[in-house]
C-alpha cells in the first residue's frame, strides 16, 4: 500500500522548463529583478490581487518578514519595542521581529479559527501600550484572518502592521477575493516547496500600497535607489530568475491545486463528521470563501491528548503521515522562553496539546481521505479512546503511577529502557503525569545556567539504546546541539532542553504503544490508600479543570524540589534566621539562577556604584550564582571583594583519582574521602564543571590565581556577629541554600493526612536508601517511591560514593542509571507478585 505523508512537495518540474531556462542563459541576467521575476511580481498582481497595489518577490518568507517588520517598525526597530504576536505559529515569525531589532510579545489565540485572539490583543495593548510597535498576526493554516482589525490597529493606535500569510497564497477571503488583496499594509506569503504555492524556495509579499512595496524592494536590494549608494537599511533578497520561472508556472496552477485540497477538507469533515462530534475532536473554523490547506488538523479530546504520539506512531505503521503542528508552540520552546515577553496563553496551551496534522496533498484522492479517517479511528481505538470512560471512574488499576514527566520522571524512563525494561513496564500498566505538554524538560529551559552534567552524560541516555529511534536522536539537530558542548563546562541548560524534549517524546510514544497511559497537561492533586492497598490519585487537567481518579498500586513521586522564601528566611546563618538579617535585600538563589535573574539583580543594584553582593550557601546552586555572576555582560561593577562566598563546609573539587588530585596539588582528602568501586576523590561532595573550576581557582590549586572580586567566607560559629555585621553590609544577600522535595499530600484509607519526612522544617530527605518515601518517623510508606532533585537519595554498598559524605546526591547520571533501576526493579517486581 502506498505510503500517505504528511506533506509532499510538488513544485513545477525544472525538467519541464527547459525553454524558459534557455531563455535566462541567453539574455545572461540571472537575478537582481530580471524580466522573469518583474513578469511573475506583474502578473501575480493581476491574476490573484485585481491589479490592486503591486507584489515584491524575494529569496524566503522569513527574508520577506524580517523587511516588512523592519520597516513598519520604522525609526523604533532596533530599540528593544515590542512586537505582538501569537504564541501558535511557526518560529520564523519570531524570528524575523527579532532580526528587526524587536522584542517578540506572546499572545493568546482565539478558540475557533486558532489566530490572534482579539481579546488578547487588547489585554496586549492595555497593559504595554505604545510599547508595542508592530502587529503580526498569522494567518494561521492558510486561512483567512479579520483584516478590517488591523487596519483599525494602524489607523488607530499607530502601530505597524505585517500579516504573516505564510501558507495563504491561494485563499480567498469571505468576499471571494485572494486574502490580503488590497490591503494597506504588507502581506507575506511564502512560496517554499511544501507550502501549496510550492515553488523550491521563495516569498511573495503584497500591499494595495505600491509605494510600501517599492520601498520594500529597495530594502530587498541593500538598501539601493537606482545607483550602488545605500539610501535606507538593506539586505540581499533578490529571488533568482530561475525560481521566479518556476513560480510564474505554479501560478497557472495554483487556483486548481488550492481548490482540490479545499476538496480534501471537505471529505475529511463528512468522513469524520459524527465520530468527531461524538468523541469530542474539533476541528479549526475556517474563515473567508477558502483556505489554502498545507494539511489537514484537528484536535484530540482533551482527555485523550497524552495518547497524540501512540495515534501518531499508529498511523506511520498504516502508511500515514501526521504530526502536531504548532507543539509546541512558541512560547514553550526554549529561545523564546528566554527571549520573548510572554502573556498569559491557556488557549494555545491547549490547542498545541491537542494538535494533529493530517495529510492533504496535490496527488490525494478522496478515497485517500477515508483512507486516512478509517486509519484515524482505528489508532485511536487501539490508544485506547474507548477506555478513556473506564479509566476516568477510577477502576483501571495502573502498576505505577509516575507523578512528573520531567528530567527526574523520565530519567526513570532512561534506566528502563537501558535494561529493556520499558515495554515491560508499560505492559504492566505504567501511567505518567505531567505538568507540561511534553515530557522531558521539566523547568530546566528556564535557568540561565550551564549544567552540572557534561554533554556526554547527558548523550548516554540516548546513545546505543535499546529503542533505535532514542538511538537516532545523537543524530538529531537536538542531540547535535549538546554534542557541541562535549569537553566543555556542561552544557547550558537551554541548549540541552531540545533533547531532553525529544527523549520525553519518544519515550511517551513507547510507553503509550504498549499499553500505558501519558496524560500531560494535568497534575496529581493527592492521593490516598485504598482499602485494597492501591493508590488513588486526585488528577485535574489543566486545561478544563476537570478532575478524575486514577488508581495505581505504586506511585513514584518525580515533582522536583523547591525553594520558597519563608525557608530561606528561616534559614539560621551565623546565629540568627538569614531573613531578619538581609531583610528586603534576601534574593532566592533560584529566582537568581532563572532567566532574567540577573536582569533583576542589575535593576536592583543599578543605583550603587560600586554594589557588595552576598551569597549564601556551599552548594553548587551558590557556585553556579558566583560563576553566572563573574561572567556577566555586560560585567557587573564588581570592585575587589565585592562578591563574597558564606558556606559552613570546606569547599571540595573532585578528581577521577587521588593520583590526578596530588598532580595538581591538591592534597585535602584522606582515604573515606575516595569511593570505593570507582576510585574518585569526593565522588559525590566534589563541585564538577564550572563550579569545580572557580572553587579550584579560589583555592590557588595548581597555580591558578584566585578572582580577585571574589572572598570565600567559610562560617565557623565562632565569629557569628562578624560574619552578621558583613551580611547587613552587603547591597544584596542571595540566599542559594539548596532545595526542599516537592512531596504529594498522602492520606491514608481513613482519611487522615500521612506526614511525610519531607515535611520537617530545613532541607529534609524524602525517601530512604531504596528510594521508597518515608513517613515522619523515617518508615517507608507502601508503594510510594521518590526520585529527582532534593529526593535525598545517597548512593551507598554497590552503587559506590565517598563515606565521608553526609549530604544529598542528586544528578541526571544517577537518575538515570543507579536510582532509576532501582525503583524499575522494585516496580516490575511488585508487578510480578500481583499477577502471580
Amino acid at each position: 500500500m502506498d505510503r500517505l505523508p504528511l506533506i509532499a512537495p510538488h513544485p513545477p518540474k525544472l525538467s519541464e522548463l527547459g525553454g524558459g531556462l534557455r531563455e535566462i542563459e541567453a539574455r545572461g541576467i540571472y537575478s537582481n529583478g530580471g524580466p522573469v521575476v518583474r513578469g511573475f511580481e506583474a502578473a501575480v498582481t493581476e491574476r490573484l490581487f485585481g491589479g490592486v497595489g503591486d507584489c515584491l518577490a524575494v529569496n524566503n518568507a522569513t527574508i520577506g518578514l524580517m523587511m516588512a517588520i523592519r520597516h513598519a517598525a520604522g525609526p523604533r526597530a532596533g530599540t528593544g519595542a515590542l512586537a505582538l504576536i501569537p504564541s501558535f505559529t511557526f518560529a520564523a515569525t519570531a524570528h524575523a521581529a527579532q532580526w528587526a531589532g524587536l522584542t517578540p510579545l506572546l499572545c493568546d489565540i482565539d478558540p475557533d479559527d486558532w489566530a490572534s485572539s482579539a481579546a488578547a490583543e487588547a489585554a496586549a495593548f492595555e497593559r504595554h501600550g505604545s510599547r508595542i510597535a508592530v502587529v503580526v498576526p498569522y494567518a494561521t493554516f492558510g486561512a483567512a484572518i479579520d483584516i478590517e482589525r488591523y487596519r483599525r490597529y494602524r489607523d488607530e493606535r499607530g502601530v505597524g502592521v505585517v500579516i504573516d500569510a505564510a501558507a495563504s497564497l491561494g485563499a480567498r477571503d469571505a468576499a471571494g477575493r485572494s486574502f490580503g488583496a488590497g490591503a494597506p499594509f504588507a502581506i507575506v506569503h511564502s512560496m517554499h516547496a511544501t507550502k501549496v504555492f510550492a515553488t523550491a524556495e521563495g516569498g511573495l509579499i503584497h500591499s494595495g500600497d505600491a509605494q510600501l512595496i517599492e520601498s520594500l524592494r529597495q530594502m530587498s536590494n541593500f538598501g539601493f535607489a537606482g545607483g550602488r549608494s545605500a539610501e535606507g537599511p538593506g539586505l540581499n533578497a533578490k529571488l533568482p530568475e530561475a525560481l521566479g520561472l518556476v513560480a510564474a508556472a505554479k501560478l497557472d496552477q495554483i487556483e486548481t491545486l488550492a481548490a482540490h485540497r479545499a476538496g480534501l477538507d471537505r471529505v475529511y469533515r463528512e468522513r469524520l463528521g459524527q465520530f468527531a462530534r461524538e468523541k469530542s475532536f474539533e476541528f479549526q473554523e475556517l474563515r473567508g470563501a477558502r483556505a489554502a490547506l498545507q494539511f489537514q488538523s484537528l484536535l484530540l479530546p482533551r482527555p485523550f491528548a497524552g495518547h497524540r504520539a501512540a495515534i501518531i506512531a499508529a498511523l506511520a505503521e498504516m502508511g500515514i503521515g501526521a504530526g502536531h503542528y504548532f507543539s509546541p508552540h512558541l512560547a514553550e520552546q526554549p529561545w523564546f522562553r528566554s527571549q520573548a515577553l510572554i502573556e498569559p496563553v491557556p488557549v494555545c496551551d491547549d490547542v498545541a496539546g491537542r494538535i494533529l496534522s493530517l495529510p492533504i496533498t496535490d496527488t490525494m484522492t478522496e478515497d485517500d481521505v477515508g483512507r486516512v479517517c478509517d486509519s484515524l479511528i482505528d489508532a485511536c481505538n487501539h490508544s485506547g479512546l474507548d477506555g478513556l470512560r473506564t479509566e476516568r471512574r477510577g477502576r483501571t488499576v495502573h502498576s505505577a503511577l509516575v507523578i512528573g514527566g520531567g528530567p527526574a520522571g523520565t530519567a526513570l524512563l532512561t534506566a528502563a529502557t537501558k535494561g529493556d525494561q520499558l515495554v515491560a513496564l508499560a505492559k504492566a500498566g505504567l501511567a505518567i503525569v505531567e505538568r507540561d505538554a511534553v515530557l522531558g524538560r521539566g523547568e530546566i529551559g528556564g535557568y540561565a545556567i550551564t549544567s552540572d552534567s557534561t554533554a556526554e552524560t547527558f548523550l548516554t541516555a540516548v546513545k546505543d539504546n535499546v529503542h533505535g529511534d532514542i538511538a537516532a536522536l545523537t543524530q538529531h539537530h537536538s542531540g547535535q546541539e549538546v554534542a557541541m558542548h562535549i569537553g566543555a563546562l556542561g552544557v547550558p541548560l537551554t541548549r540541552a532542553t531540545p533533547l531532553l524534549e525529544a527523549t520525553g517524546a519518544r519515550l511517551a510514544a513507547i510507553v503509550a504503544e504498549n499499553g500505558g497511559t501519558v496524560a500531560t497537561r494535568s497534575e496529581v492533586l493527592e492521593a490516598r490508600r485504598t482499602a485494597d492497598g492501591d493508590w488513588a490519585a486526585r488528577v485535574r487537567n489543566l486545561l478544563t479543570g476537570e478532575e478524575r481518579l486514577m488508581r495505581a498500586a505504586n506511585l513514584v513521586i518525580a515533582t522536583g524540589g523547591y525553594q520558597a522564601r519563608e525557608h530561606v528566611e528561616a534559614e539560621t546563618v551565623a546565629g540568627a534566621p538569614l531573613g531578619e538579617i538581609a531583610g528586603k535585600r534576601l534574593m532566592l538563589g533560584d529566582d537568581f539562577l532563572r532567566l532574567g535573574g540577573l536582569d533583576r539583580l542589575r535593576k536592583r543594584v543599578a543605583d550603587t556604584h560600586a554594589p557588595r553582593i552576598a551569597i549564601v550557601g556551599g552548594s553548587t546552586s551558590a557556585l553556579a550564582a558566583a560563576a553566572l555572576m563573574l561572567k556577566a555582560a555586560p560585567a557587573l561593577p564588581l570592585g575587589a571583594g565585592a562578591l563574597a562566598l558564606y558556606h559552613r563546609r570546606a569547599l571540595r573539587p573532585f578528581y577521577r583519582s587521588a593520583e590526578e588530585a596530588h598532580a595538581d596539588g591538591f592534597t585535602d582528602f584522606g582515604p573515606d574521602d575516595i569511593c570505593p568501586l570507582s576510585g574518585f576523590v569526593y565522588r559525590l561532595a566534589g563541585f564538577r564543571l564550572e563550579a569545580r573550576e572557580l572553587v579550584l581557582r579560589m583555592l590557588g590549586i595548581g597555580g591558578r590565581a584566585p578572582d580577585p572580586r571574589v572572598a570565600l567566607r567559610q562560617i565557623s560559629g565562632e565569629d557569628d556577629e562578624a560574619v552578621r555585621a558583613e551580611l547587613a553590609n552587603a547591597d544584596i544577600v542571595i540566599g542559594a541554600l539548596g532545595y526542599r522535595p516537592r512531596a504529594l499530600p498522602l492520606f491514608d484509607a481513613d482519611g487522615a493526612r500521612i506526614v511525610l519526612a519531607a515535611d520537617a522544617p530545613g532541607r529534609p530527605r524524602l525517601v530512604d536508601q531504596q528510594c521508597r518515601v518515608m513517613d515522619a518517623e523515617g518508615n517507608p510508606v507502601p508503594g510510594v517511591y521518590g526520585i529527582g532533585l532534593a529526593s535525598g537519595f545517597v548512593p551507598e554498598g554497590k552503587l559506590g560514593g565517598e563515606a565521608s559524605f553526609s549530604g544529598k546526591a542528586n544528578g541526571l547520571w544517577l537518575w538515570q542509571n543507579d536510582i532509576g533501576r532501582m525503583i524499575v526493579d522494585q516496580l516490575l517486581d511488585e508487578a510480578v507478585r500481583r499477577a502471580a
